[in-house]
């Protein structure tokens, strides 16, 4: 008989609270930013925590120096394997290179040149692969088996999960109890973090999860109970977004905590990028704004006290350069990475 692998237990707020403990002094407490412009729009008193600022330009840094964090001193030699379009793979050579972990990350060549560039320049060995002919996961899992480095998944793993929570904590820390809390989605790693901190901190607070239109994996599995997988990649220019499918960690966590999903069509992108750069003076990429997107689109409708993840600013200057053309002068298709 073959012995099957037991799977790593569930993330709790006591995980956060450790991964807090961490990130103390390494991870930047990124401010929380207030517009009476916003206010204004939506109704609501909005909070928003702008990760955007965070180190390597998103979120996914708590969850990257998190889970390496958490490896033994004598296993570090081996190094670590990743595979992202981007804020992942930055935040992973970045916690990498602090911690002096040898680091490979395999990476779309048609992620964002910005986030290619930044993620070498950490020090990162880059394999670049096309998606249109191999999976991510399979790439990855082949350089594992020839150099037996460490699995680092963008977001299915618990002490990613639990790093990604440490942004909640930190904005209900500062705001007090929230009424709504909205958070954007790509695998779920961040809402599943973010959950836990909001059912400890805040138990009244609704959380709410938001996707792109084009990549709904994550709805239509809350909305279904049973994980949904896509047929391809979705052509959302939130390219943080473009998951298959929720994991088999954050999916519970999600079911379990969460209040509600929603998507958001791109054009409800472009505005929320627009709108925070020229009146907030912040500067997001797509998949970085879902949240807000969510709030100022009225695919969510808020009141009272209201927290917005903010979770990227990692845009290429080629999408930011179409993103704020006017809508006259916009070609309908976003550049090519």
């Amino acid at each position: 008989m073959t012995a099957t692998a037991t799977p790593p237990a569930l993330p709790t707020f006591a995980d956060v609270e450790a991964a807090r403990a961490r990130l103390a002094g390494v991870a930047h407490r990124t401010p929380v930013v207030r517009s009476r412009t916003l206010d204004a729009q939506v109704g609501a008193e909005v909070f928003l925590k702008a990760e955007n600022l965070q180190r390597v330009g998103a979120f996914k840094f708590r969850g990257g120096y998190n889970a390496l964090a958490r490896i033994p001193e004598a296993e570090r030699h081996r190094g670590v394997v990743a595979f992202s379009s981007g804020n992942h793979a930055q935040a992973v050579a970045l916690a990498a290179r602090l911690l002096g972990i040898p680091a490979t990350i395999v990476m779309p060549r048609t992620a964002p040149v910005s986030k290619r560039e930044a993620t070498a320049g950490y020090g990162a060995n880059v394999v670049l692969f096309d998606p249109s002919e191999d999976a991510r996961e399979a790439v990855a899992q082949r350089i594992v088996a020839e150099t037996g480095a460490m699995l680092v998944p963008p977001f299915d793993h618990p002490d990613v999960i639990a790093g990604q929570g440490t942004a909640a904590a930190e904005l209900l820390e500062e705001t007090g109890p929230l009424d709504a809390l909205l958070v954007c989605v790509g695998g779920g790693g961040l809402l599943s973090g973010c959950a836990l901190a909001a059912r400890a901190m805040s138990p009244g607070c609704r959380v709410i999860g938001v996707e792109p239109e084009l990549g709904d994996d994550v709805t239509r599995s809350f909305r279904t109970g049973t994980i949904q997988r896509l047929a391809e990649v979705p052509a959302t220019i939130a390219d943080g977004a473009r998951t298959l499918a929720p994991g088999a960690l954050t999916f519970p966590l999600i079911r379990a905590h969460v209040d509600e999903m929603v998507t958001v069509p791109d054009a409800a992108l472009v505005e929320a990028v627009r709108f925070l750069l020229l009146r907030a003076k912040l500067l997001c990429e797509p998949s970085g704004v879902l949240a807000l997107a969510a709030l100022r689109s009225g695919a969510v409708r808020a009141t009272g006290r209201v927290g917005v993840i903010l979770s990227g600013g990692n845009v290429d200057p080629d999408l930011l350069r179409w993103i704020l053309l006017d809508d006259d002068a916009r070609p309908a298709t976003p550049p090519a990475p």
